[in-house]
């Protein structure tokens, strides 16, 4: 069964008996971010409109701006739309052209308000802002009815009798005037700190049409004293924007004092999650049906064959690499940092419970060996269709992407990312692949050696000779793939192929042609164990 027209799904919650919350978005990230969280529907305002765009809340964007911030919100939703029309933007005549064209761009409703052209925010000098004659803005009610798209698209008049001192008696009148104009439902504006007049307002209204409440100022009122007083929706009308607001001043002026991000890159939004939120996974997916051989930029190699340790509980019924960490799977996250770095042709090396891993745009290939065979068989079997510059990565890890960037930006045919405060996470008797460097890193933090080099790998338990721990990424250059593709085919030929791992190939490369290393300080994880899958979680 096909899903319902927006406008015709914005009518069943304006008109169901159940309440429904709704808040407001003012561009296309917001409007995603509020889908996502659970919202049914939206409310476009006309405040926060405004404010992204750097302007007051007095018509000082146009409504052919509007139309086109809600085109763009709509297509970033599938939640219906309802717009802040303000009094409609001028006359009669301007109110048909703007619900003709909020229809076209895909919105399923507006509400209008019974002010005058321009119009001024409700909570700013309230009672000095005149009202429209009732009968006169009726008839842009009925020109707006008359000029929707179609029978579903929901119209909704908002009196501001209370917000201007005008009192109950106006307020109902002109909501019953609006009513008799064909509306499908009315909101009752306040700026009251409790919602005494409101409620007093849904008694004496008596359920003529459904009400539609906008609790800015009376915001400590709970959800059962609306359902109790039988209000049809309530919206959320600026909370976005002004919680936004209030980071990006903290944000802003803590970078400006520090003259550094370091201490903020871990607080906020990773660059892959603004990536998944523009929905780049889907265009890797068109790559890989309209473009020959896909994008063309990196390749990207993710080898999750193996179960690993981790208890069955966890990894019985999935591999080690579809385990949710918060939202997603560790190889959701994987590929989403790799893909905002232009890795775009991944391949998956899948073994154990091979089937169940299946990611748009990304290519698999099966390692039906994995319990008998080590890491390298598997990158062998990727390898054989691998060409130019190309990422590898174990298939439980996550880690920030700058760091897949450092790689990425690298001129040589091998090179790693090592952790030199391995000590720090732990576990004096785990064993990893430790890392041996040509030239120790000095003293001092930093990001980024130009002239460390590997000496040797290691899987061992830590101690004083190691320099760090490989965290399990490696970029090939297009050379580098070659060489890794003569390796293993001269291990394929003396037999021992399935017994080696990835680091027996750092080893190899290290003495042939170098392996750069990469100096980090944390900003990483994998998933060893209980322990190591909290940290995750925490990551």
């Amino acid at each position: 069964m096909s899903s319902p027209r927006k406008t015709t799904a914005l009518r069943r919650l304006i008109e169901s008996p159940e309440l429904t919350f709704v808040i407001e978005a003012h561009n296309g990230l917001s409007a995603k971010i509020a889908t996502e969280a659970g919202f049914p529907a939206l409310w476009a305002s006309s405040l926060t409109l405004s404010a992204a765009l750097g302007v007051r809340d007095n018509n000082e964007i146009s409504w052919t701006q509007v139309a086109e911030q809600v085109e763009l919100m709509c297509d970033a939703t599938s939640v219906p739309i309802l717009v802040d029309g303000d009094s409609g933007h001028g006359d009669f005549n301007i109110v048909r052209r703007l619900v003709a064209k909020l229809g076209q761009r895909g919105a399923a409703g507006i509400c209008l308000e019974d002010k005058l052209f321009p119009k001024t925010n409700s909570f700013l000098r309230s009672e000095q802002q005149p009202l429209a004659e009732a009968e006169e803005f009726a008839g842009k009610l009925k020109a707006a009815i008359d000029a929707r798209p179609d029978g579903d698209f929901v119209v909704i008049a908002r009196t501001e009798a209370l917000i201007a001192g005008r009192g109950m008696a106006e307020a109902l009148r002109r909501a019953e005037i609006y009513r008799q104009a064909g509306v499908h439902a009315v909101v009752i504006h306040s700026k009251s700190a409790k919602p005494d007049e409101v409620f007093a307002f849904m008694r004496e209204w008596g359920g003529r049409l459904p009400v539609v409440l906008i609790p800015t100022k009376y915001h400590a009122t709970p959800a059962a004293a609306f359902r109790a007083n039988h209000v049809s929706m309530v919206i959320w009308a600026n909370q976005l924007m002004r919680g936004a607001t209030t980071r990006m001043q903290e944000l802003a002026a803590q970078i400006r004092r520090e003259e550094s991000i370091v201490s903020v890159e871990d607080t906020i939004a990773p660059m892959a999650e603004i990536f998944r939120l523009q929905g780049d996974a889907e265009l890797a997916e068109a790559e890989q049906r309209y473009l020959r051989g896909g994008s063309g930029g990196h390749r990207g190699i993710i080898l999750a064959a193996t179960r690993g340790d981790l208890p069955e509980a966890l990894t019985g019924g999935a591999p080690k690499a579809l385990l949710k960490v918060g939202h997603a799977s560790i190889l959701e996250r994987l590929v989403t940092t790799l893909r905002a770095h232009e890795v775009r042709d991944l391949t998956v090396v899948a073994g154990y419970k091979k089937e169940m891993i299946a990611l748009p745009g990304v290519n698999r290939i099966d390692n039906d060996a994995y319990a008998t065979t080590g890491e390298l068989a598997s990158l062998a079997a990727a390898l054989a269709s691998a060409t130019g510059e190309t990422i590898v990565a174990f298939g439980d890890i996550l880690f920030r992407g700058y760091i897949a960037g450092l790689l990425l930006h690298d001129g040589a045919d091998a090179a790693i990312a090592v952790d030199t405060r391995f000590r720090e996470r732990g576990g004096a008797g785990r064993s990893s692949d430790f890392v041996r460097l040509k030239r120790p890193p000095g003293a001092r933090d930093y990001l980024d050696d130009e002239e460390a080099w590997l000496e040797r790998v290691e899987f061992a338990a830590p101690s004083e000779e190691f320099h760090g721990e490989w965290i399990g990424l490696l970029k090939l250059s297009a050379r580098g793939v070659e060489l890794a593709r003569e390796f293993v085919a001269a291990r394929r030929a003396d037999g021992t192929l399935a017994q080696l791992q990835l680091v027996d190939l750092l080893n190899h490369f290290a003495g042939v042609v170098g392996v750069k290393v990469h100096c980090i300080q944390g900003h990483w994880t994998d998933v060893d164990s209980l322990v190591d899958l909290d940290r995750a979680q925490q990551f």
